[in-house]
């Protein structure tokens, strides 16, 4: 090897040191790669596996019986949202979702409406979340004591004449107010489509329980005598919402 072939290789060599082998960077980059797709994997299945453990039939029932008044107390654009958001409760998405909403009641609803869905745990983490607002932590807790989720086996038998007709506007007005998130899996099944659900939001945009009570009228309005009490209790019952809520519906 002739010195200046040898003073090359010294200087190759040199800058692979100072600047890294491109080779090097060229390996790492797969490895970088598989990294983030894992950890992507793993927070989906994260989000997947919270998202099949539903919060507690009870406490479920407790938030839907105290919407309105919830509603109308609470303010969750300061404390409630950034402590559920750190107890993992709330995702990005979800905290983006309730900001968009242009007033502070459509703000907590849309939190009602997220927090069934996000585990067991939600309903205690919301409780905690309530430092502003010890009145209603307080109420909450001691209407939880108070509840206890109704029995099937307890609830009264409908007649038969009853479950053949359809609901009246009054009824489906009582349904829509005990009905959160739900709502659209409940039409669904009673074989409305996901078009006819997004008309209804785009007819009522700042009224959840108008679109709820639109989507159940269409159903009505395009089954006719095959809308019965019947088949909306089947669809209550696979979308497991409380017995209670159909009895309250009929009183």
């Amino acid at each position: 090897m002739t010195l200046r072939s040898a003073g090359s290789l010294e200087s190759a060599e040199g800058a692979r040191a100072r600047w890294g082998h491109p080779g090097a960077a060229a390996a790492a980059a797969p490895v970088a790669e598989e990294s983030r797709e894992a950890a992507q994997l793993a927070a989906a299945m994260e989000e997947l596996r919270r998202a099949g453990c539903q919060m507690d039939a009870r406490d479920k029932q407790l938030l839907r019986s105290l919407r309105l008044e919830l509603c109308t107390e609470v303010l969750v654009d300061g404390v409630v949202i950034q402590y559920l958001y750190q107890e993992g409760i709330l995702t990005d998405s979800h905290v983006q979702e309730i900001k968009s909403q242009t007033t502070s009641q459509r703000k907590t609803m849309m939190l009602l409406d997220i927090l069934p869905s996000r585990g067991p745990k939600a309903f205690d983490a919301f409780l905690d979340s309530l430092q502003e607002f010890p009145w209603v932590k307080e109420k909450l807790m001691m209407k939880r004591k108070e509840m206890t989720v109704q029995d099937p086996a307890d609830v009264t038998e409908i007649a038969p004449c009853i479950l053949k007709t359809s609901p009246t506007d009054q009824q489906l007005n009582k349904l829509a107010r005990r009905l959160g998130p739900e709502w659209e899996h409940i039409v669904l099944c009673l074989g409305l489509s996901h078009t006819d659900i997004y008309r209804c939001k785009v007819n009522h945009p700042h009224n959840l329980q108008s679109q709820i009570v639109a989507a159940f009228v269409l159903w009505r309005q395009r089954l006719g005598k095959k809308a019965t009490i019947q088949s909306l209790q089947a669809s209550l019952m696979a979308e497991e919402v409380d017995p209670s809520v159909l009895q309250y519906m009929l009183e």
